[in-house]
């Protein structure tokens, strides 16, 4: 989790009873584990086991996983973002510009035929 960057003081860590399958053990004892990361707001409950360790550690990963799509998503749209300013600074070859200048041409022979011809009568 620290390679990710989430540190275990960043987590706050709270038991709750949880509910469902489990009989009286689950009814007796805290085993659902509610994990929030501080810095970014993320939160986690984890009632599946009814080990209170195993939901510890079931909540952790899953925290990690959250995590870990925030911060790619936010690393593809600053990719996506400098991939459109690179296209945009980027040269063209010189097919492209010729290419570009033939539906230039072809275009202002369009509206050069749009014009009204001028006829001189008789002067």
């Amino acid at each position: 989790m620290e390679a990710s960057g989430i540190y275990e003081r960043d987590l706050e860590e709270t038991f709750v009873r949880s509910g469902g399958a489990g009989g009286q053990h689950v009814n007796k004892t805290s085993t659902c584990v509610q994990l929030v990361h501080r810095p970014t707001g993320l939160m986690v409950k984890c009632q599946d086991d009814r080990s209170q360790a195993i939901n510890r550690y079931l909540a952790r990963r899953r925290l990690l996983g959250l995590y870990e799509a925030q911060v790619l998503r936010r690393k593809t749209e600053e990719q996506q973002k400098r991939e459109k300013i690179r296209r945009q600074k980027r040269r063209r070859s010189r097919r492209a510009k010729e290419k570009m200048l033939q539906a230039k041409h072809h275009q202002s022979e369009k509206k050069s035929l749009r014009q009204v011809p001028r006829q001189d009568w008789g002067e």
